[in-house]
């Protein structure tokens, strides 16, 4: 039987089908895994949508994902390959009454993922966009009820503008940074005496360069926390602006530079009170350097001389 095709009312419960997917998905991905968004009509509060969970997974290597479809299988998917898209690895689950939707893409693949979360955070903040894109695919579902081709091949065209207005305004720089952080971010032990790379680092300066670094953890005072290390780098490359930095702990949640980071990026530029630093990457919440390091005992020092 033909797919049927039906778009609903938004439904909340969709975020809670996500997170809990997201967990079965981890699981079986592991450590192929450096990323998962929820994305497409079902992540959008207040868009109509076909009630199918799409999730963006961005992944170490495509060859590590290949290496676990049987655990795919093992949650109920179809594993079909790139199916359409060059780089891709997709995955469905449901049959004809689809529930869920896996697209992987290699973490270097900026052009996939930042067009899936560049045209989700646009329907996010443009209620007009989202108020048409929905009256559009409500009228396509009515006029091809059990034909999905039809149905995408009618809202194609809306949805490459839509997409190239979204990206038009999106800033990738959180992403970037984070999935640059993730891919370095792997724990090994070095030693009976040192360990690192649970937690990982990367910065962008105002250059527009970036920077990474991971931990290193050692049976003394020797060791080195992530920011230091993609600070050393940055220095090391001549540069020494900070605009934006991540720190992503062992969960893969951002975390809060440690007092010794904070007071080093302080010391390095007399403009170092504006460095962005990410608390949250789901959220995207920040704070600037100078809220996290209030009346720094060498504020005067820093002034430059006329």
């Amino acid at each position: 039987m033909p797919q049927h095709v039906t778009v609903v009312d938004y439904d909340p419960s969709w975020q809670q089908r996500f997170r809990e997917e997201r967990d079965r998905l981890c699981g079986a991905l592991g450590e192929a895994t450096l990323a998962i968004w929820h994305i497409g009509s079902t992540s959008v509060p207040g868009l109509a949508a076909k009630p199918v969970v799409d999730v963006l997974v961005a992944a170490r290597s495509l060859g590590e994902v290949d290496a676990v479809e049987p655990r795919m299988r093992e949650l109920g998917y179809e594993c079909l390959g790139e199916f359409g898209i060059s780089g891709r690895r997709y995955f469905r689950k449901g049959g004809d009454e689809r529930t869920h939707q896996v697209h992987v893409f290699d973490a270097g693949d900026r052009k996939n993922i930042v067009r899936h979360l560049a045209l989700c955070d646009y329907l996010r903040s443009h209620e007009d966009a989202r108020d048409e894109y929905a009256a559009l695919k409500r009228s396509l579902a009515r006029r091809f009820p059990y034909d999905i081709e039809g149905y995408c091949d009618g809202k194609d065209r809306f949805v490459r503008a839509l997409e190239a207005r979204a990206l038009a305004c999106y800033d990738d720089s959180w992403d970037r940074l984070y999935l640059a952080a993730r891919r370095v971010q792997r724990p090994r032990e070095i030693s009976p005496l040192v360990e690192a790379g649970s937690v990982a680092a990367a910065l962008l300066t105002e250059a527009g360069s970036v920077y990474v670094g991971v931990c290193i953890d050692t049976a003394c005072s020797l060791g080195m926390c992530a920011e230091r290390s993609a600070i050393a780098a940055m220095v090391t490359a001549g540069e020494s602006r900070i605009r934006r930095i991540v720190a992503v702990m062992p969960g893969g949640g951002a975390g809060m530079p440690c007092g010794a980071c904070r007071e080093l990026m302080m010391q390095l530029d007399p403009a170092a009170r504006e460095v962005e630093v990410l608390l949250d990457y789901e959220s995207r919440r920040t704070a600037r350097l100078g809220e996290l390091v209030p009346g720094w005992w060498a504020d005067a020092r820093m002034v430059p001389e006329a």
